[in-house]
């Protein structure tokens, strides 16, 4: 994240999406497209390197705007999904490197210069990313689905007092519980055997909690994998019917999306230029 801060003077900051490479069809992703604060977008160029930008508010976007919306849950939501949806469609038409959320620069020539100053980074990374799409893979243990589905651990023994059977049960299910992540936990170190041939790049993110963990059971594995656009199919293809036969586990393929895990440069000299 990327936020300077703006003087009173200026009610207008450049919100940067993605750069690209000059000469691609950028500008198809514009018509139609809005963004943030509904905003039209439009294309920055410097070198051999364009920018896709739309101009924010700066009490919005500068400093203290951009604390208060990180803190705002709903702001946030709005805010992210806006920014993504600009950069896929942009990615539809051509290579884009995404922006981290919430890249602001003070205006257009400011974005000219982090353009120039990052052009070798940005160019061997577009490089890298031409041609190909993000994968997700999420694997989820849920030890109440493999009961449902049959259950796993040793019977349970009723007819002795309500006490031991008690005992009993819990037993069942700590064993239940355990056997249902050891098997989540083989099926997840087969993932990437499987697709080793496939994937050319492979990240391993934080697995969703909270808000963001909608599905049933628990996330252990949010990984994503780089692969050319048309090995997609055979990405799905080598992962599918992995989990069919382990009861309590599920394997979910996101995608394709814009490559964002794999699109983010190292910092300059500890941060973009501000």
């Amino acid at each position: 994240m990327t936020a300077e801060t703006a003087p009173a003077t200026d009610p207008a900051m450049s919100y940067v999406y993605a750069v690209s490479r000059a000469g691609t069809p950028l500008d198809a992703a514009l018509p139609g497209q809005p963004g943030l604060e509904g905003g039209p977008l439009r294309v920055v160029r410097a070198g051999e390197l364009v920018a896709l930008v739309s101009s924010v508010p700066a009490a919005s976007y500068g400093t203290e705007g951009v604390k208060a919306q990180m803190e705002d849950l709903e702001r946030l939501e709005l805010l992210a999904r806006t920014h993504h949806a600009v950069v896929e469609a942009a990615y539809e038409h051509t290579a884009v490197l995404p922006m981290r959320l919430v890249t602001v620069y003070l205006d257009d020539g400011r974005v000219r210069g982090m353009l120039d100053e990052r052009e070798p980074e940005f160019s061997a990374l577009l490089a890298r990313l031409e041609g190909h799409v993000e994968l997700g893979v999420k694997v989820y243990a849920d030890p109440r689905e493999a009961v449902t589905a049959g259950g796993r651990g040793p019977a349970t023994d009723t007819a002795g007092s309500p006490g031991r059977a008690y005992l009993q049960r819990r037993r069942a299910q700590q064993q239940n519980h355990r056997e249902t992540y050891r098997a989540a936990g083989a099926v997840a170190s087969e993932v990437a055997a499987r697709v080793a041939d496939v994937a050319r790049a492979h990240v391993t993110h934080r697995p969703q909690q909270g808000d963001l963990a909608q599905a049933a059971g628990e996330n252990i594995v949010n990984d994503a994998y780089l692969v050319h656009g048309t090995r997609a199919d055979a990405f799905r293809a080598a992962l599918t019917g992995l989990a069919d036969d382990v009861p309590g586990v599920r394997v979910e393929i996101t995608g394709p999306w814009a490559p964002y895990s794999f699109a983010t440069p190292p910092p300059a000299g500890g941060g973009e230029p501000r």
